[in-house]
């Protein structure tokens, strides 16, 4: 109304936040674009320095350290694997004890000290082997055991400080607007964006002017730059500190999980209930009458896995209980669509063993064919993934302005594509890919074998093929991650129940992890089987000698199995929100028959 005066929200306080002396936040001095863009900093050096190291680690292993082709591969696919499976440890230390914000300047911390070492080993004579005296005769002395200690200490410590440090950033960053009011809520949508674009970004940052670096002017330089950018990162990170917003631990849902387990096998020898209503739950009076917590969100009760739900029996109602002994009937539920996600959790981690692929064998493709551009130019082996970052950030503009549309129209989907069917055609994408790998290798394997069958070309010169034939599978990988990424993130979100959020982003990276893992015991098992060297090796170490494109073949042949356990997989499952809606309409049905009932 006119003559009164506006709303006044300088001195306005949040109810669910703090600032760092533990008073109650006040908007206008903490959170924002402030807060977030010094978050946004700290992700970004984090994206530099693990793909800085991670896309040309293996012609580091090969080339200066004289590791063979299949443990090269493995130490990459292991220091990744082992990146991504501790942002579990990170999310369960931020959730439960140490919060957010002391996760992420810890974990830092502690990636800084694993690259600055990893620079000093570099850097040393005394940590690294002595050059080959004679290459074409193989006379190459391989790290010892005191080397490789230092570089797998370097390598180990990295991955645990980057493991708990994504754990938390873009939770910390999210943190930092208040979702309850709808500016800043419109605000954090748009930080998620820009979150997405540095990341991209720092991928770009990597794979061009840090490989390029590593290649030309040496791994200290490059490693060097990986640990100041770090460095820096933390630097940024903590002047942001008055500035900051902070939240209330909530609990691991791991916690939540495991006391659901052991609540039921304490009490496995009781009988269940006939009607589930006998079992313990929250207060229905909570939030209005509707079932509703701030933190949770009651869900209908469910037949499957009904062995849980003995963790919800009451004992003795006179003595109170610890989670350990009592869950509610919605902890258990929640428990139960978690088990209902695994099937379709585990068919995606197969995409992840292929993307592992173009950190490790495609890199060591690109090393033996010819990456000249001109007359004086030389394409580093590790920028090869230019192709494939490129690749995902045209894929997400051709799908969002282009496939969303059509397939709109086509099925009436407002989201374009359902998460099952964008995971699938990321699964189909990166069958392309290893067939169009393994067609590839072929044709460079009989250009290598028509130049030159006896000596120089089988003992690593360049082979006279273009590097570019590799383009392709780097892009159907590449754009098989913008489908199958988008797609996982969306059914982990979707899923999920809300009092487990933080569970979806640690099942999506655990994908990711296994995917890793996955490939580095394929690789073991492969390597044994086919043997070491000779003409009969798939992975041989020198791969002028070896076949390495039916190890492609292989993971071609798997990626076709996998898809069709997914697509079995995904017709089964039924979407959460699906599920609501049947138990309520049924639950309408039958008090609309009680009702005529007693009207008749």
């Amino acid at each position: 109304m006119a003559g009164l005066p506006e709303t006044n929200t300088e001195g306005e306080t949040l109810s669910d936040a703090w600032d760092f002396k533990g008073r109650p936040a006040v908007r206008s001095q903490t959170g924002g674009w402030t807060s977030a863009a010094m978050i946004l900093g700290v992700e970004l050096c984090e994206r530099l320095t693990t793909l800085g190291i991670a896309v040309n680690l293996v012609t580091y292993l090969t080339g200066t350290m004289h590791l063979g082709n299949a443990t090269s591969a493995n130490t990459v696919t292991n220091f990744l694997g082992s990146s991504f499976m501790l942002c579990l440890l990170g999310g369960f230390l931020a959730d439960s004890f140490l919060g957010r914000y002391l996760t992420i300047a810890i974990f830092t911390a502690v990636q800084a000290s694993g690259t600055t070492i990893l620079t000093i080993s570099t850097a040393a004579p005394g940590l690294r082997p002595p050059a080959c005296a004679d290459p074409s005769a193989g006379g190459c002395v391989r790290a010892s055991g005191a080397q490789l200690g230092v570089l797998y200490l370097a390598l180990y410590l990295t991955a645990l400080g980057t493991g708990g440090l994504k754990s938390s950033v873009s939770g910390f960053g999210s943190d930092q607007f208040d979702e309850s009011d709808r500016g800043e809520k419109r605000q954090m949508m748009r930080f998620f964006s820009w979150f997405f674009f540095f990341i991209s970004l720092g991928s770009l940052l990597a794979v061009t002017v840090l490989v390029y670096i590593q290649d030309n002017l040496g791994r200290r330089w490059g490693y060097g730059i990986c640990a100041a950018a770090i460095m820096a990162g933390l630097a940024v990170f903590l002047s942001g500190t008055n500035r900051y917003r902070f939240k209330k631990l909530v609990g691991s849902p791991l916690t939540q999980i495991a006391a659901v387990v052991v609540a039921a096998w304490k009490k496995r020898h009781l009988d269940l209930p006939s009607d589930p209503s006998f079992l313990h739950d929250v207060d229905a009076a909570v939030d209005g009458g509707k079932g509703e917590s701030k933190e949770k969100q009651r869900l209908p009760h469910s037949q499957q896995f009904r062995f849980l739900d003995r963790a919800a029996i009451t004992e003795d109602p006179a003595i109170e209980q610890s989670k350990w002994r009592l869950s509610t009937l919605t902890d258990v539920e929640e428990v139960k669509q978690v088990i209902r996600m695994l099937p379709i959790w585990a068919t995606t981690i197969m995409f992840w063993t292929v993307y592992a692929q173009m950190t490790t064998f495609s890199v060591s493709q690109a090393t033996t064919m010819d990456r000249r551009i001109g007359s004086s130019f030389q394409i580093p082996a590790g920028s090869l993934t230019v192709f494939f970052v490129g690749s995902i950030l045209l894929t997400v503009p051709v799908y969002d302005r282009l496939v969303v549309p059509s397939a709109r129209r086509l099925t009436g989907n407002r989201q374009g594509l359902t998460p099952f069917q964008r995971i699938a055609v990321g699964l189909v994408l990166s069958i392309f890919a290893m067939v169009a790998a393994a067609l590839t290798e072929r044709k460079r394997l009989h250009a290598a074998w028509a130049t030159d069958r006896s000596s120089s070309v089988g003992r690593g010169a360049t082979v006279p093929l273009s590097v570019f034939w590799l383009v392709p599978q780097f892009f159907f990988v590449g754009s098989g991650e913008a489908f199958t990424y988008i797609g996982q993130l969306d059914f982990f979100l979707r899923e999920c129940p809300k009092g487990m959020k933080t569970m979806s982003t640690g099942l999506f990276l655990s994908t990711l992890s296994l995917g890793f893992f996955f490939s580095s015991a394929l690789v073991s098992i492969v390597h044994k089987v086919t043997g070491e060297s000779g003409r009969g090796a798939w992975l041989a170490d020198n791969l002028n000698e070896g076949r390495l494109y039916n190890f492609y073949w292989l993971l071609a042949v798997l990626s076709v199995v996998n898809l069709g356990v997914f697509l079995v997989s995904a017709k089964g499952y039924v979407y959460k929100e699906k599920r609501i809606e049947a138990e309520d309409g049924s639950v309408a049905a039958v008090e609309l028959a009680e009702e005529a009932c007693c009207h008749a």
